[in-house]
């Protein structure tokens, strides 16, 4: 089965302002999205933040690409 970025993305109104996270974190989608759209290796956030898997990185490209993210 294909990942799907509903499975590691959640959004929490009383988290991190609502803002979209991976399950399980507090770490923002907007946050590592940024990070890779700067030129960031993809393996640079994983060792930053050890709670994100490779998994979560591609789950948030699926999330920019099917969700309009405003910045």
């Amino acid at each position: 089965m294909a990942l799907q970025w509903p499975d590691h993305i959640e959004e929490k109104p009383r988290l991190m302002p609502g803002r979209p996270v991976f399950k399980g974190t507090r770490q923002t989608v907007e946050h590592v999205r940024n990070a890779l759209g700067t030129g960031v290796s993809e393996h640079d956030p994983v060792k930053g933040c050890p709670p994100l898997r490779h998994d979560f990185l591609r789950a948030a490209m699926l999330y920019a690409a099917a969700v309009r993210m405003d910045v």
